[in-house]
């Protein structure tokens, strides 16, 4: 029995994958048969062709025969024939203009328009020529032209040639494979004529006393108002209305009637179709009982059915396919959506992609050989040698007995003899040349040749340091990139999936406190890096921003959350955007004092005071050698290099090791600056001090006073120097003061200098960081009789604890 259920289950199941497939098909052969074939365009050709405004004047045939010679010229000849089809359903006379006039039109491209430039304002020029022609010569042959037939000839003939504006820009939208961009409200309005221009085309027609245009104008304004929503659907139902009302005084009616179904049902799309087809019915009901003597109400109601009908059988697969096209809809935003994720996926590859380059080339420039083998220390002496005995023993009679026989004795007398010429050690000279001369003929010669080869000896092992100190600065930098790189990419690809949760909680959180959410985005929830923002509507805007919503983030999100940012147009009332992120835990207040030597304008110290991200900061004081204009442009480059590379998100040791190797291979001359840096985090707080030549720093903890130093030499003196970071816990009131060396080599005194500062710092009774330094400047300049010998520049930093002026609460318990 159960084998008998599994083969039913699977005849079943292979009947519905047959079913589908022949849909699936079917709908790919109607999709070929209207779009790859034509069969649309001869459709709408063939309604076209029966459009007529004004009782007299049909200009649409001849710009959708324009358009399709232009955009589509296989398909031309048989959009032409049914045009003059559906015109002889309306006069023989009608669809004699429309043969002549298509036949003229036709002819002009062929012999003018196809060999010139610009050929859609020129099809528009041709047009307008062939339905003057056209109709005079119709007119002509069944009666008199008068002048009034002239001038409805000429305005039929100008308004052909706009439409052709027109239908070239809905044109696109006719093909199977429409282009994938949204449309433009000119492109919008264009196929909205041109759907109302194919209306008129039904005029006259009628299925049991149904008239087909009005169900058509009624179904075409319910897909917009579903769509687009209201400002679009009573739009387009005006221009339905005012197009079938040049149709006929009858339909003037029709206005009124497609502007209020567009208005009601876009207000109610919200909802469902069913609200959507509601707001017809109210509107067909609402005009009918005024216009009773024009049309009967339940010919109106039984339209509005029919045009409901149609509407709630029409795919869902190809309202949303529409949608995705029409500005402002939710499916074309999440198009676009998708259509951005790609394009951010698209890039993060690339960049990921270039980040393993840059660590390939890094890896590549790591290694010294190429071999990988390990460098020989006495090849360059080798090299040396070869040089030295290629021009004095290769000429030797004694050469076979001293590099043949007795090798073992010439090789090191010679190789020592060369390293005490290049240590310039006399004795040693001397001694070796006398142990030279025991066995070799040419000795002085061959001194004077080694002291000869020995400047270029020296400029080749300079020059192959260099060289390994360069490739080895390279590959850092390399590194230093690939990780920047690296990491943009991972934030590139961070997914806002993972926010779905965390929006959906805001936007219910914000509808309880009667909050109107205009618009929400998450860029990050990352504790201690918030970034959201936000747009809401108030009537009476009284500070809501910080005191209610930021606090209700803060409850949310389990940290302390704060207005970052808040813009608006009007100070009460209307939107407001705000920016809110995580409030560091500690923030910091920095003043800063400084004298240049003998009061001169400009010093050689320069300071740096640096956010980096949301929760770093950097602080630094560089001093130039010397005094003057050089000191301050060699100070103000170091922290402009600094300030670039660290902004660039690479490593600050690294930073650090480009910017010295950068100072010393750019010159030869001495050109250093001292560099006193720290690195703050405001989270946790803690310095990191990394000190270059520079002075001792101090951290002030209420009556204690802490000194912070390191012993590195100044930056740009050693082509490769380590940086050993200090590590110091801060904690809250902590006073971080940075000096430059002007600070303690002006001090005119025998005592400790270093003490003297620190006693003059623990006796401050001010935590101002402005007055702590102005105070400490003011008490060296005293020290010295008010000389200023030296540039001086003191940086003070407060660290304080944050403390946000409205606490979180509870809200609303979450579902």
């Amino acid at each position: 029995m159960e084998r008998l259920l599994k083969m039913a289950v699977s005849a079943d199941g292979s009947k519905i994958h047959k079913i589908s497939q022949w849909v699936a098909s079917l709908k790919s052969s109607v999709s070929q048969l209207l779009f790859a074939r034509g069969v649309l365009l001869y459709i709408l050709s063939f309604f076209l062709g029966r459009a007529i405004v004004l009782t007299s004047i049909s200009p649409f045939a001849l710009a959708f025969l324009a358009t399709a010679i232009i955009a589509k010229r296989q398909f031309a000849f048989p959009t032409f024939l049914f045009a003059v089809a559906g015109a002889i359903t309306v006069s023989f006379s009608h669809a004699s203009y429309i043969l002549l006039s298509g036949l003229i039109l036709m002819m002009l491209y062929k012999k003018w328009v196809h060999k010139v430039e610009k050929r859609i304002k020129w099809m528009a020029v041709a047009t307008f020529v062939s339905v003057v022609v056209g109709r005079l010569i119709v007119q002509a042959v069944a009666g008199t032209v008068v002048i009034y037939d002239v001038a409805t000839f000429v305005l039929e003939a100008a308004l052909a040639g706009f439409l052709v504006m027109v239908f070239i820009q809905s044109y696109p939208f006719l093909k199977l494979k429409a282009p994938r961009l949204k449309l433009k409200v000119e492109e919008m309005v264009c196929i909205v004529i041109l759907s109302t221009a194919v209306l008129t085309g039904f005029v006259g027609l009628s299925i049991y006393e149904l008239s087909l245009e009005q169900v058509g104008a009624m179904y075409l304004v319910v897909m917009a108002a579903f769509i687009a929503g209201a400002t679009v659907g009573s739009a387009v139902g005006v221009m339905i209305g005012l197009m079938l009302s040049l149709v006929s005084a009858f339909h003037l009616y029709q206005v009124s009637l497609l502007a209020l179904a567009g208005l009601l049902g876009g207000l109610m799309k919200d909802v469902n179709r069913y609200a959507v087809t509601i707001g017809l019915f109210v509107s067909a009901f609402l005009i009918g009982m005024y216009n009773i003597e024009i049309i009967p109400l339940e010919q109106l109601l039984l339209q509005a059915v029919v045009a409901a009908a149609l509407f709630m059988i029409t795919p869902k697969s190809l309202i949303s396919k529409i949608a995705k096209y029409v500005p402002g809809t939710e499916e074309e935003k999440e198009e676009n959506e998708q259509y951005l994720q790609k394009v951010r996926d698209a890039t993060a590859s690339r960049v990921e992609r270039f980040s393993e380059m840059f660590e390939a080339l890094s890896h590549s420039f790591a290694y010294i050989d190429t071999d990988g083998k390990p460098s020989d220390p006495n090849s360059d002496v080798d090299e040396y040698l070869s040089r030295v005995t290629e021009k004095t023993c290769q000429t030797c009679l004694k050469k076979h007995s001293c590099w043949v026989n007795n090798f073992d004795r010439t090789y090191p007398v010679l190789q020592q003899t060369i390293m005490s010429i290049e240590e310039n050690d006399t004795s040693n000279v001397n001694f070796n040349v006398g142990k030279l001369k025991n066995f070799c003929v040419k000795s002085d010669q061959v001194v004077d040749q080694m002291r000869y080869e020995l400047s270029y000896y020296k400029a080749n092992k300079r020059l192959k340091q260099q060289v390994k100190e360069s490739r080895k600065f390279v590959s850092e930098q390399l590194n230093g990139v690939s990780e920047v790189m690296n990491n943009f990419a991972k934030e590139m690809v961070k997914e806002r999936e993972e926010y779905f949760w965390h929006e959906q909680e805001i936007r219910r959180i914000l509808e309880a406190h009667h909050f109107s959410l205009e618009h929400l985005e998450l860029f990050s929830i990352e504790k201690g890096n918030v970034d959201i923002e936000m747009t809401v509507y108030f009537n009476d805007y009284r500070g809501e921003g910080e005191k209610l919503i930021a606090p209700l983030l803060s409850d949310l999100l389990e940290e302390t959350v704060v207005v970052e940012d808040e813009q608006s147009v009007n100070e009460r009332n209307g939107d407001r955007t705000f920016t809110f992120s995580s409030v560091k835990n500690y923030q910091l207040s920095s003043g800063v004092a400084h004298a240049a030597k003998k009061g001169n304008f400009l010093s050689g110290d320069s300071y740096l005071m640096l956010e980096l991200g949301k929760s770093r900061f950097a602080l630094a004081i560089s001093d130039g050698m010397g005094n003057g204009e050089r000191a301050y442009l060699e100070s103000s480059e170091t922290l402009k290099l600094l300030k670039q590379i660290l902004q660039s998100g690479i490593n600050e040791q690294v930073a650090l090791q480009s910017i010295n190797s950068i100072l010393s291979l750019r010159t030869s001359d001495e050109i250093y600056a001292t560099l006193d840096l720290a690195f703050i985090d405001l989270q946790e707080p803690h310095a990191n001090f990394l000190k270059i030549g520079a002075m001792v720093s101090y951290i002030k903890r209420g009556s204690s006073v802490y000194p912070v130093e390191s012993g590195n030499l100044p930056i740009g003196i050693l082509e490769e120097f380590d940086v050993e970071p200090v590590r110091e816990e801060l904690k809250d009131g902590d006073l971080l003061i940075m000096v430059s060396d002007g600070i303690l080599e002006s001090m005119n005194f025998s005592e400790n200098r270093e003490a003297w500062l620190k006693r003059k710092i623990r006796e401050i009774e001010t935590e101002d960081p402005q007055a702590v330094a102005d105070l400490v400047l003011e008490e060296t300049i005293r020290s010295n009789h008010g000389h200023i010998i030296d540039d001086m520049t003191v940086l003070v930093t407060k660290v304080e604890k944050s403390r946000p002026k409205w606490a979180s609460f509870s809200s609303v318990a979450s579902v």
